[in-house]
């Protein structure tokens, strides 16, 4: 299988890129920054773009089975000025209206469209379970997943299937929050964020990585998946697993005030959180590797 993926850079784009390799799979990653090549495994090719249009690029879509769209700007790589938060919206908008339009123009289209999105979809809803029938929020992050999810809309009636991954906090030694969670318990500095009752839907990135490509090979995978363990953690309970396995404290929490005053707007994404449930997911009969927390830190930590 061909496989092009957008934001194949990124945490999930790398990894992804590797496993589909892996199983004999041809892999072509678009880039904004074609000097990234050397954070790419071997054998990838690597085509640059604007992330705006099909302009120079769009040929390439007659010859791919699958896409992956991962495009979008770092939600935690600094403050929410306005100017930002612009940027975060209209990279990921702009990047699926670019594939959108690829894909109309393509004489042969590819057969399925995978369109990333996140669990901020729904908003802080405190301790309401959340399965991929929930309405979406109505915050900042809500709003950038809903358009972003709706920027490759219209490929729904070319006859492709479009399964949407909404994914929750992915754990991984390679990058990602999960380094910067565990900083703190290095340092013998360890606990709660704020309140510490905020639920964290977390996923291993092996589960990220095999549940995408679980989705591309179903026939009938198409809409909403949660990409989220069995097993969501309030933010407390997350760093006592993590203490556990580390054999370190984890009893100094972070003041809410304090991440509000540092990190500004942005701070809500680690304030708030999801209780989501991978419930379509589970009803396909994808199997996790890491359904508990304990097995996925051990898998990383130890």
């Amino acid at each position: 299988m061909r496989v092009i993926i957008t934001g194949g850079t990124g945490l999930i784009g790398r990894a992804l890129s590797a496993a589909l390799l892996n199983t004999g799979n041809e892999v072509i990653v678009l880039s904004r920054n074609p000097t990234k090549r050397h954070a790419l495994p071997g054998g990838v090719r690597l085509e640059g773009w604007d992330g705006q249009s099909a302009n120079g690029w769009g040929h390439l879509v007659n010859e791919a089975d699958a896409i992956v769209n991962l495009a979008g700007e770092g939600i935690a790589d600094g403050r929410w000025s306005a100017e930002r938060k612009e940027r975060i919206l209209n990279s990921r908008v702009q990047a699926g209206q670019a594939l959108t339009a690829a894909i109309q123009q393509a004489t042969t289209k590819p057969k399925v469209l995978i369109q990333s999105s996140a669990v901020g979809y729904y908003g802080a809803r405190k301790d309401e379970l959340l399965t991929e029938a929930a309405s979406p929020g109505g915050d900042f992050l809500a709003r950038v997943c809903f358009e972003w999810e709706a920027s490759t809309a219209a490929v729904d009636k070319l006859g492709l299937r479009r399964p949407i991954i909404r994914t929750g906090i992915v754990l991984s030694n390679a990058g990602g929050a999960f380094p910067k969670l565990v900083l703190p318990f290095r340092l013998f500095a360890g606990g709660p964020v704020g309140s510490g009752k905020q639920w964290y839907p977390w996923i291993h990135i092996d589960d990220e990585v095999a549940a995408i490509q679980f989705l591309l090979n179903h026939e009938r995978a198409t809409g909403p998946f949660n990409l989220s363990a069995p097993e969501p953690l309030t933010n407390k309970a997350l760093a006592a697993e993590i203490g556990k396995v580390m054999g370190k404290p984890a009893f100094m929490p972070a003041p809410g005030f304090a991440m509000q005053t540092l990190f500004g707007e942005m701070a809500t994404v680690l304030l708030d959180g999801q209780r989501a449930m991978p419930q379509r997911l589970l009803d396909l009969g994808f199997t996790f590797k890491y359904p508990t927390a304990e097995a996925a830190l051990r898998a990383l930590l130890q």
